[in-house]
């Protein structure tokens, strides 16, 4: 099979024209674009991004950057991310972060980084520095999990979330209920458990049901500390009769609880998440789903047209839906 160099060679030029040449870059005369393209057609090359991407001094390597890799939903999205990659010639390297400083060191690493092709991002919407830094050394950059103006991202309509729990919990008949969440203040800088609780506050309000202080347990994202919010809610004097956490990984922190209380689901206490992720299916869970593999693929997709050169700034909104399962049942006996 003939290579980038038998092109090079035969046009008398280098391997990086070559590559300028079949990338559709701009910056080569129109003789030597001419000579290029038909010492390729003589030769039948069919050039490879990964060849493309070394001549220009560019690996084949894909940064992925994600914070808790181990999380289910970020495996899930890295599942479809891999997986739609895997007709490419683009390698994953994986960069697992634990805290927001950590992540600007990785980004200001990559940005210099020589034999990175392109920056994903999962869950972690850059600061407009970063992305700045990551233009200015022509590293193409795709954000999965968040909407960010001017970025090439993936993402849902987290208050919808929300919105769409209330409903399900309103339905079924529920007044007292309360909400387990992240922390405000997270330490990667999240917003989307804060816009889940404030769209679906807002439809209580309008139905006529408030969240009492005590009903509200902002906590770090965690199993362990949902069950631990939820062990103090179930031991009020007036516990809630549902829940809404902000992710599935915190609702099996709930339903824990809620068998260490006894306390029978959904005959005592509903449980609705978020995410739908693969253990939620095995457990009954009630969850507000979005696409974990299918934002993972279209993140793949992104990247891939935006290493070809795609004017940045494409964003895809997907779509949310109810799963309903055994943890929301029919009305309780006294909506109270």
């Amino acid at each position: 099979m003939p290579t980038i160099n038998d092109v090079a060679t035969k046009a008398g030029v280098s391997p990086a024209t070559v590559s300028r040449v079949l990338s559709g870059k701009p910056q080569v005369a129109a003789s030597t674009r001419v000579r290029v393209l038909a010492a390729a057609d003589e030769l039948g090359y069919s050039p490879s991004k990964a060849a493309q991407s070394l001549a220009l001094g560019r690996s084949s390597s894909i940064g992925v950057v994600a914070p808790l890799a181990n999380n289910p939903a970020t495996a899930e999205r890295l599942d479809g991310f891999a997986a739609r990659l895997a007709a490419s010639d683009y390698d994953i390297s994986l960069f697992d972060v634990h805290g927001a400083g950590e992540r600007t060191d990785l980004l200001r690493k990559l940005a210099d980084r020589e034999r990175i092709g392109a920056v994903v991002l999962i869950s972690l919407p850059p600061t407009p520095e970063e992305v700045e830094a990551l233009a200015a050394a022509h590293v193409p950059v795709v954000v999965i999990d968040a909407n960010v103006p001017d970025v090439d991202c993936v993402y849902v309509d987290d208050g919808e979330g929300g919105r769409l729990a209330a409903r399900v919990l309103l339905a079924a008949g529920h007044r007292r209920i309360a909400f387990v969440g992240d922390a405000a203040e997270s330490e990667f800088g999240f917003a989307k458990s804060e816009e889940r609780r404030i769209a679906f506050e807002d439809v209580l309000a309008t139905a006529g049901v408030h969240i009492p202080d005590d009903y509200l347990k902002p906590r770090p994202h965690v199993s362990g500390e949902a069950k631990r919010a939820t062990l103090e809610l179930l031991d009020l004097t007036e516990p809630p009769t549902a829940i809404f956490a902000a992710s599935d990984a915190q609702a099996i922190g709930v339903l824990e609880a809620a068998h260490q209380r006894g306390a029978d689901v959904p005959r005592d206490l509903s449980v609705i998440g978020f995410d739908d992720i693969q253990s939620a299916r095995g457990m009954g869970l009630t969850t507000i789903r979005q696409p974990l593999e299918e934002s993972g693929a279209y993140g793949a997709k992104l990247v891939l047209e935006a290493i070809e050169h795609r004017p940045i700034g494409m964003s895809i909104e997907l779509p949310l839906s109810v799963v309903n399962r055994r943890s929301t049942g029919p009305p309780p006996l006294t909506s109270g």
